[in-house]
């Protein structure tokens, strides 16, 4: 399981930064999945994550690793799909969007049950659902400072392609893909969790 967990990610990191569109969006853009990695690899004796968990990550991160080569608005299979259903824009970002809430939030409710910080389910998923929303606008303002910083430069890591709603509408992924990963995993990471969790 982690040698095929380890392959699949460096697999993808290596595709991803040979020839990007350009290496400083793929740098900002990559970079959260290169620092979950460090994450994982100190955590992981002392921390071991359930399997949904690690491969949800995973995902997680090939979707970045897309986004960073190409840049959000310019990866090829959604042209097709802008094409196909006529769109006004290229809407690879808004799935990075839904991930960044349907991963963190079961992320988000491994820690919790397995520290025992909350009691009661549905206090569980408020805040879940209120990390994620957080780690969403934390993620806006990221994008904001780089923008500030550095001018013209950021237009392919901001992605926004004209549409003025962009932020708000990057949040409202962020919160739909949090809420439909605790509606359709919660009783699969439960199985899981039943595992490690203190008996």
């Amino acid at each position: 399981m982690k040698l095929l967990w380890l392959t699949t990610y460096f697999t993808g990191l290596i595709w991803s930064v040979i020839h990007p569109l350009d290496y400083f969006t793929w740098f900002l853009e990559a970079a959260p999945a290169l620092i979950c990695l460090a994450i994982l690899a100190w955590t992981y004796k002392r921390f071991p994550l359930t399997p949904l968990t690690y491969a949800l990550i995973l995902i997680h991160c090939l979707i970045l690793f897309l986004g960073a080569h190409y840049s959000y608005e310019k990866v090829e299979t959604f042209k097709f799909i802008r094409d196909f259903f006529g769109w006004q824009r290229n809407n690879y970002d808004k799935l990075g969007h839904f991930a960044q809430g349907f991963v963190p939030a079961i992320l988000a409710r491994e820690i919790l049950l397995r520290h025992g910080v909350v009691n009661g389910r549905g206090w569980l998923n408020l805040l879940v659902v209120s990390i994620c929303l957080a780690f969403s606008a934390l993620y806006e303002l990221f994008e904001w400072g780089v923008a500030v910083f550095s001018g013209a430069s950021a237009d392919g890591f901001l992605a926004t392609q004209g549409y003025m709603w962009d932020t708000q509408s990057d949040m409202a992924m962020a919160l739909a893909g949090a809420t439909l990963a605790l509606t359709i995993l919660s009783k699969v990471h439960d199985r899981q969790l039943y595992f490690l969790l203190p008996k």
